[in-house]
């Protein structure tokens, strides 16, 4: 499992992409689908075509770090297949990862901070 630090987002690209891009294939991805740098400490998520393999590319301030799950006897719950990608929250990416329905986990709103007088 990744460990998040506070303030990472988690883009999930919604539509497959090829399982042999690597670390820079992968990268090179995230410009045109986030419109965000891939060295920024975000994590970003790419699907196989059948549903059961993704990839999860992330910088933790050495270098790239890429995992990759593959589930035998199920697929994980994908977004609909729409350009660009969701930003997921890290729960939403925990239950993501585990194989569960993360689409049903509603996300509270951020706090307010307090007016200053």
């Amino acid at each position: 499992m990744i460990s998040l630090a506070p303030g990472t987002k988690v883009y999930l690209a919604s539509k497959p992409v090829s399982m042999r891009l690597g670390f820079d294939g992968l990268a090179a991805l995230v410009r045109p689908l986030f419109a965000v740098e891939p060295y920024g400490g975000h994590v970003f998520l790419f699907r196989s075509k059948s549903g059961n393999y993704l990839k999860a590319l992330h910088w933790d301030g050495t270098g790239l770090c890429l995992f990759a799950k593959r589930l035998e006897r199920s697929r994980f719950v994908w977004p609909p297949l729409i350009e660009g990608g969701v930003v997921l929250t890290p729960a939403q990416f925990a239950l993501l990862i585990e194989a569960m329905d993360w689409r049903r986990t509603v996300a509270p709103d951020p706090p307010r901070l307090p007016e200053q007088i």
